[in-house]
């Protein structure tokens, strides 16, 4: 089983003029430790407009500062909201390729639809079609990362004409793929479209069990037909993460940040109102903190004994890697380093051992699942050399953009010389 860090960029009020400053470097400190301890994964999400729960509005740029201080660790979206309105697929598709490049090929691609009436009311998402325009966003956002050029694309939720999108991953064809999932529907949908699980959801190893079963059964199937170019065969799931050699102690650091981060969650997505730039979700939480019942995920708060007992339990009904939520709440920056360096140094080396041996076993048994459900993947054809549209340049239509940019350039001392150009020509290898 591998392990990763989770954060949404907590910041429970009240603030000041510096607490963003530091929640984002006090964070990327954080990445560099874990990534120094043998930590596999960090997961950024992205939110818009979720005041204290998330200030993340655009991870690609946190995640590309941590691979620059980062040598091995694996950099995820936890995820990439695919909907048009937030990111056209062009978009996503060039930042993703981008940050591969910069990070040394360690991107893992989370995508997902969004859930909060905050966040769609925002953009303007009809949450009726989220789950259509996910799907058709995250196939063709896939498409333009694996084709050179991509052919183009008209549908329900965006269009545009054929381009070459760069650039290009390092990860080839793209990088491995991920979907959000908080039901056990989700979970089969990730299976059938070939798309590893991010199960953002706390639930008991037994159900967690049950979760892993059916994700791998469906994938086995011929109900797995890839949606992206890979299959990423793999379910994660959440859980939180305070630990010190006294039980008291890991309780008093870590447990109210954890109630915030479930309290929070549930405020944006099922009871909360919120005023923006006036409702203060803490103070909320406060008044009802100590009636909030505990969930799985308070199983990773303990000492390394306690700890080690659950995430065993975990490990042993097949999840790949669990995600720790740590920065949460008010948790202070040292005590989630402390947790971290005492997790590296007691718990952490008997599951890289195992994990080694479960992986190569995993890959075998798995190739030729893989390979048929590749196989069924329906594919957008190539464009035939006959389509690739010539685009000319706005200057040789005459149009005033381009009237003008040649006037700029010859009152500098240049001058354009605009050759004549058949397109046909060029198809036939002379110009």
């Amino acid at each position: 089983m591998k392990f990763g860090l989770f954060y949404e960029h907590q910041l429970p009020r009240p603030w000041t003029e510096d607490s963003e400053r530091r929640l984002y470097q006090e964070a990327l400190d954080q990445v560099e430790l874990a990534d120094r301890l043998g930590i596999d994964y960090v997961w950024e999400v992205e939110h818009h407009f979720l005041e204290e729960y998330s200030h993340s509005s655009a991870p690609e740029v946190f995640l590309a500062a941590c691979s620059q201080r980062t040598q091995r660790i694996r950099l995820g979206h936890g995820v990439m909201l695919m909907a048009p309105s937030y990111n056209h697929p062009a978009r996503a598709a060039e930042r993703i390729a981008t940050l591969d490049l910069v990070s040394g090929g360690r991107v893992e691609w989370g995508t997902g639809e969004s859930a909060t009436a905050m966040e769609m009311g925002g953009f303007l998402v009809n949450p009726d079609e989220k789950t259509a325009m996910w799907r058709e966003a995250t196939e063709q956002a896939a498409n333009m990362l694996a084709m050179t050029p991509y052919p183009g694309f008209k549908g329900k939720y965006f269009e545009m004409p054929c381009r070459n999108i760069v650039p290009k991953p390092l990860q080839r064809p793209h990088p491995p793929m991920w979907v959000a999932c908080s039901r056990r529907e989700t979970i089969h949908r990730a299976a059938r479209h070939g798309l590893g699980a991010l199960a953002f959801a706390f639930v008991e190893p037994e159900q967690a069990g049950k979760w892993v079963q059916e994700y791998y059964d469906i994938l086995r199937s011929e109900e797995c037909v890839p949606i992206a170019h890979a299959v990423n065969p793999n379910i994660a799931l959440v859980c939180g993460l305070s630990l010190h050699e006294d039980e008291r102690e890991a309780i008093r650091r870590g447990l109210d940040g954890f109630r915030f981060f479930g309290y929070s969650l549930g405020y944006y997505g099922l009871f909360g109102q919120h005023a923006p730039g006036r409702t203060s979700v803490w103070d909320r939480f406060l008044e009802v903190k100590d009636s909030l019942p505990d969930n799985a995920g308070r199983g990773g708060i303990g000492t390394p004994d306690q700890v080690r007992e659950h995430l065993l339990r975990y490990e042993k009904v097949g999840v790949d890697q669990i995600i720790f939520v740590q920065q949460s709440g008010t948790n202070r920056h040292e005590h989630i380093c402390e947790s971290l360096e005492l997790f590296a140094r007691t718990l952490l080396p008997e599951f890289k051992t195992r994990d080694a041996e479960r992986e190569a076993r995993k890959r075998r048994e798995l190739a030729p699942f893989i390979e048929a459900a590749l196989a069924r993947k329906p594919r957008m054809p190539e464009a035939a050399e006959a389509e690739i549209p010539i685009v000319e340049a706005y200057g040789r239509k005459g149009a005033n953009v381009g009237v003008a940019q040649a006037s700029t350039f010859n009152d500098r001392g240049g001058a354009i010389s605009v050759p004549r150009f058949d397109p046909h020509a060029r198809r036939s290898g002379t110009v």
